[in-house]
């Protein structure tokens, strides 16, 4: 009797627990903290792919520049992801979702895949190429087969979110790209 008596106050105790607004809370901060952290091993999972021989990634050299511009594809927003990006995986559809919601802070992150020689300014181009007054986006399939943009987009994303600035974003993103890849793209320090 007594067992049982301690087994319906526990399921009261975790009742009345669930049902206040603390718990709640403290709900939203884990699904919260659940998705960085999903983002965060997606970004570990491209850049373990990314690393490659040189075999591979001369394939991917050669790919790109058979391809030439890539295509963009206009959507009614940035809510709407592009046909594309169809068949992709999570994480890139992810990526680019991240991207179209964080313009000013990818205009600010260089890229280093060698896509300046396309006229890129910034990592934001190797996603969006326009953004229509109507609202409207024109996405770019630059993106979709580039680990380095992808990484990029991913490692920016993450560390704003995680609370660090622009500026020391830009910095460790300088600085882990800074030797063994491309040319950055010609784009501007952020001002904060």
């Amino acid at each position: 009797m007594s067992n049982e008596l301690d087994r319906l106050l526990s399921d009261l105790v975790i009742f009345k627990i669930k049902k206040s607004p603390i718990f709640e809370r403290m709900e939203v901060m884990v699904k919260k903290r659940s998705i960085l952290v999903s983002l965060f091993i997606s970004i570990f999972i491209i850049s373990a792919c990314s690393n490659g021989n040189d075999a591979e990634k001369g394939a991917q050299e050669n790919k790109r520049e058979h391809r030439g511009m890539p295509m963009g594809e206009e959507t009614a927003s940035a809510d709407i992801l592009p046909k594309f990006l169809t068949g992709t995986s999570e994480t890139v559809q992810t990526i680019y979702q991240a991207a179209a919601e964080h313009q000013e802070l990818l205009e600010h992150m260089p890229c280093y895949c060698g896509c300046g020689e396309m006229g890129h300014q910034n990592n934001y181009d190797c996603f969006i190429q326009e953004n229509k007054k109507n609202g409207a986006i024109v996405w770019d399939e630059h993106g979709v087969n580039c680990d380095v943009c992808l990484e990029i987009a991913a490692q920016s994303v993450v560390d704003y979110k995680n609370g660090k600035s622009m500026k020391e974003i830009r910095k460790e993103i300088d600085d882990k790209y800074k030797e063994g890849y491309a040319e950055p793209t010609p784009t501007p320090m952020p001002e904060a």
